[in-house]
């Protein structure tokens, strides 16, 4: 057998879905039988022959195979394969764990190794155990077999130990957890990766346990982990805050220490403590101790800081927080948990929210009616805590920037009174697993001033780290722009389309909407009418006229001054704005269309319109149906509205893309049927078309791009008038 040429490396089997691949040489023998039938049909199971191969290799498949799912492994596959073609043997071909792979790998994992643990994941999780401490007994193992002691799970060949401790009897004890498929799937999974990783990663991977912490855990226990360079950075301000000499000076406690990592790079290990909520990072924490971390191992503690007593603390921090004078050397240095009762992810009552995580505890309980709305949050237990039972503490903490102006947390901002000293802010996703663009700032509040929050100034930085500038914010805010728009709101009889918004701050701004139909969850409905059009437009155009970033995400748009009344040219450039945004999704679909802003013989229509409400409002035909609105009592004039030229533009582009529509419907486009009442949404929905149920960004009828295109390039210019108008009027501070 193979007299000329090598033998593969490989068999393999294939199908649509995974290649299964097992060496050539762990079945070469069954190719030297002499008393072998290879002339008999393979898909006859019942041959001798087939029952001697699959016999035979059986036990050598489940230890020896490496499968590849074609769509999930499209990655690792190509390598494989690139591999072989250089002609590299077995153990070179397979992937090496390392700190840049082994979240994609611990992922892959979830998938095909977890299940076939015999755990119940939902009672470990509710004791504390989680899946990522298996994987870490798998990786950082040898032979099956864990390499690190001090892991909190430990793989031991065929099953896994974990809650190893001394009984009452002095005796050593654990607890068991067996495969449920003898071990099948988790042999296979390891065949195709290299373990342990090299001996100058273990540490970092242990530290970055909190990466494999579950997200709803992760929230509960303030397991999300620092980068170093905000580490870094908030260790320099609190060196130009409170002196070169600080950590020589002052205690530090962080009471939501997760692996340890925002102590990084401190020095003075005696003055320093760390507790966490969970036993495995406080195991961590230890292991890190004896590879090096400076950290003191006794003052290194499991601590439930939102319900256990400070009786439970270690006598040397027990005795800095009794001391009034320690105290006011201590400093509170945290990157707390992120939990809300209730948000926009957990809406109220559908049994989800918070029921044992951000109100089942007794900080919540103790401190709840004085907080307020606050008091759903997590990081607001853990500051009022400190507020109320260390005065005189250092607070120096990550958190977004709810405390200084969310509507929220004007309960908090009336007890917690202590001096801002120093505050920078950065995008929260250059944070693991933040994926929203908003600002997440590092505080340095001196709790031995009583002091209320005002007007702030933070220093800005970029993902980057370099300092970009300095952004202010303002602690005692007029009342939101929706208490304005809502004196306004009519019944909705005869409305010619609803306004949705909701929140009063940029991160809400995709919220903001108008169309015929009903509300969803969270949304508020102000009914437009003639009287109120102009106020619905204008908060629509001071909503949508500003980009959203990351720096103004948690601005609050604001009740304004009276000087909008008096501003026409303001009013007009909303409106011509509203009539042309995106965010206004009138279809004529839903009922008779009242927002065509042109004649039909502007647009060279082919039929009538059904309703010419809107320029017959713009020439001043319509008057609003009640005295009581924004002209203060005064009957409202019936002159044609005046635009400006950027509005005017607005409407030279906008005439063009329906004039485009009744000439060119039958070119391409969605529908065959002519409608002359389209609206704009009509009108992209027919030339862009849908995939599922969104419409596309684009349509293959290039010409109306480029008119779409001219009058998006128009709507950006006039909006950046508006925006100007914003702060002028009071919307934005």
């Amino acid at each position: 057998t193979y007299d000329k040429y090598f033998p593969p490396i490989y068999l393999g089997s294939i199908d649509a879905e995974k290649i299964t691949l097992i060496p050539y040489s762990k079945i070469s023998d069954i190719f030297y039988m002499n008393d072998f039938n290879w002339n008999v049909t393979p898909s006859n199971h019942e041959t001798r022959e087939f029952k001697l191969v699959q016999d035979r290799v059986k036990a050598i498949i489940d230890e020896n195979a490496l499968i590849f799912n074609f769509e999930d492994d499209a990655k690792e596959l190509t390598k494989f394969i690139n591999n072989l073609r250089k002609n590299k043997v077995f153990g070179e071909n397979r992937l090496r764990v390392d700190k840049n792979n082994f979240m994609h790998v611990y992922t892959r994992w979830l998938k095909e190794v977890k299940n076939t643990i015999s755990v119940d994941w939902n009672l470990a999780k509710k004791a504390g155990i989680i899946d990522g401490d298996f994987y870490l007994a798998d990786l950082l193992s040898n032979d099956n077999i864990s390499l690190k002691e001090k892991l909190y799970v430990l793989l031991k060949s065929d099953h896994y130990e974990l809650a190893r401790k001394v009984n009452s009897m002095g005796m050593f004890e654990s607890q068991r957890a067996d495969f449920v498929d003898n071990k099948k799937a988790h042999t296979q999974f390891w065949n195709k990766y290299i373990r342990p990783p090299q001996r100058e990663y273990w540490d970092y991977i242990v530290e970055r346990r909190d990466l494999l912490v579950p997200q709803d855990v992760r929230e509960r226990q303030g397991s999300f982990f620092t980068p170093s360079k905000w580490v870094e950075l908030s260790q320099q301000y609190l060196a130009d805050t409170l002196g070169e000499n600080w950590q020589d000076e002052y205690y530090i406690w962080d009471c939501a220490a997760g692996t340890g990592n925002l102590l990084a790079g401190l020095l003075n290990k005696d003055r320093i403590f760390a507790s966490t909520l969970a036993q495995q990072d406080v195991d961590a924490m230890l292991d890190r101790i004896s590879n090096g971390a400076n950290l003191k191992k006794s003052h290194v503690f499991q601590f439930d800081f939102l319900n256990d007593s400070f009786a439970n603390l270690p006598q040397p921090l027990q005795d800095i927080i009794n001391d009034e004078e320690k105290r006011k050397k201590l400093i509170i240095y945290i990157n707390p948990p992120y939990k809300e009762a209730t948000n926009a992810r957990v809406p109220v009552g559908n049994g989800e929210n918070a029921a044992g995580v951000a109100t089942d505890n007794e900080t919540y309980r103790r401190y709840r009616d004085i907080l307020g709305r606050a008091s759903n949050e997590v990081f607001a237990q853990f500051f009022i805590r400190v507020y109320q039972e260390m005065p005189g503490a250092t607070l120096a903490e990550f958190s977004t920037l709810k405390i200084l102006q969310a509507s929220a947390f004007a309960d908090f901002r009336k007890i917690f009174k202590a001096k801002l000293e120093n505050l920078f802010i950065v995008p929260a996703n250059t944070f693991d697993n933040v994926k929203g663009q908003f600002p997440i700032g590092f505080f340095i509040w001196n709790t031995q001033v009583q002091e209320e929050i005002g007007d702030v100034t933070a220093d800005v930085y970029d993902k980057d780290g370099n300092l970009l500038g300095t952004k202010g914010f303002y602690g005692n805010l007029p009342e939101s722009i929706n208490r304005w728009i809502s004196q306004y709101n009519n019944t909705d009889v005869n409305a010619i389309a609803t306004l949705f918004y909701r929140g009063s701050d940029f991160q809400n701004k995709k919220y903001i909407y108008i169309n015929r139909g009903s509300t969803v969850a969270h949304d508020v409905e102000f009914y437009v009418k003639s009287n109120n059009l102009i106020l619905a437009s204008i908060y629509f155009s001071v909503r949508h006229c500003i980009e959203a970033t990351w720096l103004n995400d948690r601005d609050q748009f604001l009740y304004p001054n009276d000087s909008w009344k008096e501003d026409k040219e303001f009013q007009s450039n909303c409106l011509a704005f509203t009539l042309f945004h995106g965010q206004n999704r009138i279809s004529s679909r839903e009922g008779t269309n009242h927002w065509i802003p042109f004649t039909e013989e502007e647009v060279d229509a082919q039929g009538d319109f059904t309703s010419h409400f809107m320029t017959d409002f713009i020439k001043g035909k319509i008057k609003p149906e009640q005295a009581n609105d924004m002209f203060s009592g005064a009957e409202a004039e019936s002159s044609a509205i005046e635009f400006s030229p950027e509005a005017k533009a607005v409407f030279d582009a906008g005439r063009e893309v329906w004039r485009y529509y009744h000439n060119n419907y039958k070119s391409i486009g969605v529908y065959t049927e002519y409608n002359p009442n389209v609206s704009l949404y009509d009108i992209k929905l027919h030339f862009k078309g849908v995939r599922g149920n969104r419409m596309n960004n684009r349509s293959r009828d290039e010409t109306f791009n480029a008119l779409m295109d001219e009058l998006g390039e128009k709507l950006k210019a006039l909006g950046a008038c508006i925006a100007e108008k914003v702060y002028e009027h009071g919307f934005l501070k």
